[in-house]
């Protein structure tokens, strides 16, 4: 079996956009039957999903993992999934998670050594001025790496 370290699956790209992300934890995820085999494919989507401590575990709810096409079994694409932390783990994110404004929501699914793992992270809410001023420096900065590419071009 040959190892292949990180392999990007899912990102969720809006996330970065729409939240300030403060903390990040690695996790497991529990999978059944063929979610495996569609995630491998690239057929799941982060855009609704968020997570929650419920009764001392982690759920991820609202990640969409399309059927694979070969499977005999139907499973609900959109059932909640359990994340796996450590107790340490699960304890301090479930004390975070009571400060008003604060959300779990995962950035990306990736496979790490052939498992199956998220990407979690502790995020507040950006606000509307925050999101326009994110895109006003991310063009300013683009103007002036284009600035200094022509320039350098001249001499």
């Amino acid at each position: 079996m040959s190892r292949r370290g990180d392999q990007l699956v899912i990102s969720n790209r809006k996330a970065r956009h729409d939240y300030h992300v403060l903390d990040v934890w690695e996790c497991g995820i529990v999978l059944q039957g063929a979610e495996v085999k569609s995630l491998r494919e690239g057929k799941g989507n982060l855009q609704d999903a968020y997570a929650r401590v419920e009764d001392g575990e982690v759920w991820m709810h609202g990640m969409h993992i399309s059927p694979y096409a070969f499977s005999r079994g139907e499973l609900d694409p959109v059932r909640k999934r359990k994340l796996l932390l450590h107790h340490r783990e699960i304890e301090d994110v479930r004390q975070r998670t009571q400060e008003k404004g604060l959300t779990l929501v995962p950035l990306r699914v990736y496979f790490k050594d052939g498992r199956a793992k998220v990407e979690l992270a502790l995020c507040r809410g950006k606000k509307l001025y925050d999101k326009r001023q994110t895109l006003a420096e991310r063009d300013a900065k683009r103007e002036v790496e284009r600035a200094l590419k022509s320039r350098g071009r001249a001499d």
